[in-house]
């Protein structure tokens, strides 16, 4: 069966032979006593791959986001959720919620709403953290990272970015030719976004495939979550084999990153104009690797979606941001092939 469901997106893998070997897959001692080996040296590499100060590596975005609002909170402060949040960060606003933090949300990728919001925050004497997902897969677009920085800056706040979806695979100085940019940074990187007032929480098990999540920002920022999260005191680090993991993709990203992101961004606008052709629509512009599409009422998702299921072709049902109706969704992988775009594509056509 032909498979468009992994968020491997750069096809990275990490057999075991291909790492480097250990003794043990953990220290035994939490993260605030000792680092794991190479820990230090990868949370440094991923700090200026995504244009920020320092770093430090997490098991999860979920002890990640558990954590990071309360080490925010300074008592003057609250904090705004994009309405598109996804769950992780969510989870964690919920936690701070439950210990006194204020929460708001605004509308999905709305600049506009976001500066009324924090305006009625300020008059209750509080500076927003706003909080937001960098690329949302489910509409298919990036959040207005900029417009959403200047508004926390000039209030005196943070921005919090969940970059799970863009880390890997968004980067600097993208162009209509090569809409993804350069290097894989993030989102922070693709917008030509920094500052002091910007923290950036990503997993690697999607772009880069390794299972561990890395907390990223200013280097007095990154101190004082070290300082003052629980979880690296009552949770275990990283294992060394993800922590090896990640290292090997950070090296396969600097070697090879531009030819498996150039593979991937073909594969997608391939999948893009052979569902067309086939009568399906895209959701949203951005040729990002998850890859949604409408159908008509002549012929509903639904069946689309079981015919593909039959013809040996694994998508997903979705719903978007702010729509009801399902959508039909792949997830493309540098690991595709051309061939199996084309398989796709008939299947579908069959079905109409």
């Amino acid at each position: 069966m032909l498979d468009f469901t992994s968020a491997l997106y750069l096809g990275l893998l990490h057999p075991s032979a291909s790492l480097p070997p250990w003794d043990a897959l953990t220290i035994g001692r939490p993260a605030a006593l000792a680092e794991p080996p190479d820990a230090e040296a990868v949370a440094v590499e991923l700090a200026s791959l995504q244009g920020c100060e320092a770093a430090t590596l997490l098991p999860s975005t979920l002890h990640l986001f558990w954590d990071l609002f309360q080490v925010l909170d300074d008592g003057q402060s609250g904090v705004l959720c994009d309405a598109g949040l996804y769950p992780i960060a969510r989870w964690g606003v919920e936690r701070a919620s439950s210990r006194g933090l204020p929460v708001g949300t605004f509308a999905h990728h709305d600049a506009g709403a976001l500066a009324q919001t924090i305006d009625r925050l300020a008059r209750a004497r509080r500076r927003p953290i706003v909080v937001t997902d960098g690329y949302c897969p489910n509409c298919g677009a990036p959040a207005p990272i900029r417009a959403y920085a200047e508004l926390a800056r000039r209030a005196g706040g943070w921005l919090v970015l969940d970059d799970t979806q863009a880390l890997g695979i968004l980067g600097e100085g993208p162009n209509k030719s090569n809409p993804y940019g350069m290097g894989g940074g993030g989102s922070l990187r693709w917008h030509g976004v920094q500052g002091p007032h910007v923290i950036v929480g990503s997993s690697l098990a999607k772009g880069f495939g390794a299972p561990l999540a890395v907390l990223a920002g200013s280097r007095t920022l990154i101190e004082r979550f070290r300082d003052q999260s629980e979880a690296r005191i009552h949770c275990s680090p990283p294992s060394v084999a993800t922590i090896h993991a990640a290292r090997q993709a950070l090296r396969l990203n600097r070697r090879h990153g531009e030819t498996l992101r150039h593979r991937l961004l073909d594969l997608v606008l391939r999948l893009r104009q052979r569902l067309t052709a086939a009568g399906l629509t895209p959701v949203g512009g951005l040729p990002f690797p998850v890859q949604s599409f409408r159908t008509d009422h002549s012929s509903p998702v639904g069946r689309v979606f079981r015919w593909l299921r039959h013809g040996g072709v694994r998508a997903l049902l979705t719903r978007g941001c702010k729509a009801a109706a399902a959508r039909l969704t792949f997830l493309l992988t540098a690991r595709h092939d051309p061939a199996e775009i084309d398989v796709v594509a008939r299947v579908a056509a069959a079905a109409r």
